[in-house]
């Protein structure tokens, strides 16, 4: 069931970006809504690279990794990243996300020494630094886009 807010209170683009985080952060796990899902996605993606880059995005995301596989996920995202126009974005992790995971998998078993891993993680980050957080304001305008499916806005 969707969440009630009153038009007054998503005035602004800040106010729409927090009440969607809001809904996103309480979304159950089982949720089908797909809209819901990827809102959930971007919003993980974004806010873990941000924090910490593509390593802690791995870290974070490990048991999930482990337990659903790297390919369904780097799918789900490149599919909405690409939605969204964040094409840049997606072709990073079409490039490195694979690569990366396999590199994260080989270190944690001691297979490869850091600096293998370290310098997939690198390119990868640079090349998403360099993009120079176009991927916020593209988050941004879908979340004002969908704002509307995931809360009912009332006057």
């Amino acid at each position: 069931m969707k969440p009630t807010m009153k038009r007054g209170n998503l005035t602004a683009t800040a106010d729409i970006w927090n009440a969607v985080i809001s809904v996103v952060s309480d979304r159950e796990e089982s949720s089908t809504d797909t809209t819901l899902i990827e809102a959930s996605l971007l919003l993980q993606y974004y806010s873990e690279i941000e924090s910490g880059g593509h390593e802690i995005l791995l870290t974070s995301l490990e048991s999930f990794f482990y337990d659903n596989g790297i390919e369904s996920y780097l799918t789900d995202l490149i599919t909405v990243l690409e939605k969204i126009g964040a094409h840049d974005y997606a072709l990073i992790e079409k490039k490195y996300g694979q690569e990366m995971w396999r590199l994260y998998v080989d270190l944690k078993n001691g297979e490869i020494k850091e600096d293998a891993f370290y310098t997939v993680i690198e390119k990868a980050d640079a090349e998403y630094d360099n993009l120079n957080q176009k991927l916020e304001g593209l988050v941004e305008t879908y979340f004002v886009s969908i704002h509307t499916e995931l809360i009912n806005v009332i006057e």
